[in-house]
């Protein structure tokens, strides 16, 4: 049995998580322990405080009693929002408070993006413009090109949430460009985990989502390896991630 654990802020996609559980079909336990968000807004502000070391290490107690061999901050703004260096310095602070491996959905896209061998990636993004320009500079500062970003404007995770499948689509298709290798649609408060083979085979490539390459990047750190081809091309492609 892997356990792994997640941090996730507030309620909203949370459900995405039982439902990989089931489709990874392993000995694999995902628990995911809920933090207290604080404003539910897409604000640069409001993000910081979101991923603040104190929110994140409250959260970390119930983690280890859950026997977790792993833990990944399930948050894409509130982590990329700090930039590279501050990111980083997220997950070490994280590491050393739960005493186990740590990242966050941020550094799962980037290593998902080496992982199904893409050289550049269009980024459909449900925040403000200025929110996404900053997912745009992490992944550009982790040697990832961007073609394009584009961004939805939405404030709070809570309309996100709600959005289906073909809104989900249509934001992937709208950010998709021919040079792109793979689209990335960056937030863990949009359900994704059902619609993963339907969104690549529309789109005719890759299609990385943040709570999948959150529960990927869980697996990785407790070097695991998981052929589930209803979670997409991620979690199909042979390896060549370096722990």
């Amino acid at each position: 049995m892997t356990a792994l654990g997640f941090l996730y802020p507030g309620h909203s996609a949370e459900d995405d998580y039982p439902r990989i559980e089931q489709l990874l079909g392993s000995d694999i336990r995902l628990t995911v322990i809920h933090t207290d968000i604080g404003e539910d807004a897409h604000r640069v502000d409001a993000l910081l405080e979101m991923g603040s070391a104190a929110r994140l290490a409250a959260g970390v107690e119930e983690l280890r009693l859950s026997g977790a061999e792993a833990v990944v901050w399930a948050c894409t703004s509130g982590s990329f929002v700090y930039g590279w260096q501050g990111a980083h310095d997220q997950v070490r602070a994280l590491a050393r408070a739960a005493g186990l491996p740590a990242s966050s959905t941020s550094f799962g896209f980037v290593h998902a993006v080496r992982e199904v061998r893409a050289s550049r990636v269009a980024v459909g993004a449900t925040y403000p413009d200025d929110v996404a320009a900053l997912f745009s500079s992490f992944l550009k500062d982790a040697g990832v090109e961007v073609v394009a970003v584009r961004g939805s404007g939405v404030i709070t995770a809570a309309e996100v949430a709600t959005w289906e499948y073909d809104r989900i689509l249509a934001l992937a298709r709208e950010a998709d460009q021919p040079d792109a290798d793979a689209v990335l649609l960056p937030d863990t408060a949009l359900h994704t985990a059902s619609h993963l083979p339907a969104l690549e085979q529309a789109l005719s490539k890759p299609v990385l989502t943040a709570n999948q390459v959150t529960v990927w990047e869980a697996l990785r750190l407790a070097d695991r390896r998981v052929n589930a081809p209803e979670l997409g091309s991620l979690f199909t492609k042979e390896p060549i991630v370096q722990v």
